[in-house]
């Protein structure tokens, strides 16, 4: 064995990545929780979905299509977009990933928002670039705070709209004032994630924006409304450009056969989305109200659009995050806490079933008896 020699080191600013933590998923006791802490569809993919997983099945030792090609076929038929500019990933996170390795050197920047998806500043440090969060106004995007935080080093500028984990949403206007306020060679990455949620099928104008800026880039997910965040798919579209590059450095076989036929029948059963999308407000809606009315015990729901509600607490006393998260906890229920995204007052809490929201108010209000 040779020895005195140097290791393999990880470039310096790996170290300064705090690895993304998902929402728990378990109990302490091993009893089966009501799990509220993922942003998870409670009601499922479409039966056909379902259907189309078991028959494809059989198929797994074959490769998959690297280039999703009906997937692609797919999704731009639904959304009036050209198939030759969406990109398929492994979630939509796999994109989000790799666009700072394509256009960030070490020591450039990349802008997000304060209370904003974790994995933004991840995909930031590893390209070695520095995250820089720009403040917002009561949880909500700041088109002014972001523009600000801007700098000559800037490359690119995340947006979740909705965000998470506020569920708060910029209107159409700001996303485009957003654009305008940018330097040509800053790549704008609108997350819409959630936005399915709404009703218009571009509901921020962020689509149509893509279409035509050389500069915009926009990712969507079938991980929530569409059901399978087991299975992995997400997309993107933008300029030529982008695509071609996001293409040249995106694994082979993003997306696993069944993943990408469980995409395809999901985004063809739409009636099961508009199923989903109708329950989801309804939920929301009941779970919001019910949080609001314990306001004389200092809970709030801040405003969401998406499948989720994020409720702030007390500081301190048996409502604050940190007691409340443990009583639910103690009822089977798990939510997602999340002091490290700087919300150490705060809960996000995942939109359920109708038994689930009725169980999680009455603990709630039990809580605050």
């Amino acid at each position: 064995m040779m020895t005195g020699l140097a290791s393999p080191r990880a470039n310096p600013w790996i170290g300064a990545i705090a690895p993304y933590t998902p929402g728990e998923a378990k109990l302490a006791s091993g009893v089966q929780p009501i799990k509220l802490s993922a942003n998870e569809n409670p009601w499922g993919p479409s039966p056909v979905a379902i259907e189309v997983i078991r028959a494809h099945a059989h198929g797994v030792n074959r490769y998959p299509d690297g280039a999703a090609t009906r997937l692609r076929q797919r999704l731009a038929f639904l959304h009036g977009l050209d198939p030759e500019r969406i990109v398929v990933g492994t979630g939509s996170d796999e994109i989000l990933q790799l666009l700072p390795l394509i256009y960030c050197a070490a020591g450039d920047s990349v802008v997000h928002v304060r209370h904003g998806f974790m994995v933004y500043p991840i995909a930031a440090r590893r390209a070695g670039a520095e995250p820089l969060a720009a403040p917002d106004q009561d949880y909500v995007a700041d088109v002014d705070a972001i523009l600000a935080t801007v700098r000559a080093d800037t490359r690119l500028v995340y947006l979740a709209n909705p965000n998470n984990p506020t569920g708060t949403m910029i209107a159409r206007a700001e996303v485009a004032r957003l654009h305008a306020g940018l330097r040509p060679d800053v790549l704008l990455v609108v997350d819409q994630a959630y936005a399915e949620y709404l009703d218009d099928p571009d509901p921020d104008g962020a689509l149509e924006l893509a279409r035509h800026a050389p500069n915009v880039v926009v990712t969507r997910t079938f991980s929530k409304i569409y059901g399978l965040g087991g299975l992995r798919v997400g997309w993107g579209t933008g300029p030529a450009a982008v695509i071609e590059a996001l293409n040249r450095v995106r694994t082979p076989f993003p997306t696993a056969t069944v993943a990408l036929a469980a995409a395809e029948a999901a985004i063809a059963d739409q009636e099961w989305v508009a199923r989903c999308r109708e329950a989801n407000r309804n939920e929301r809606a009941r779970l919001a109200a019910a949080i609001d009315a314990l306001q004389d015990h200092g809970l709030r729901a801040v405003p969401s659009a998406a499948n989720f509600v994020l409720m702030t607490c007390p500081e301190h006393g048996p409502l604050s995050a940190t007691a409340i998260k443990a009583g639910l906890e103690a009822n089977g229920i798990l939510v997602r806490h999340l002091p490290s995204q700087g919300l150490p007052h705060a809960l996000r809490i995942s939109v359920g079933t109708h038994e689930d929201t009725s169980r999680l108010i009455a603990c709630l209000n039990r809580l605050a008896a």
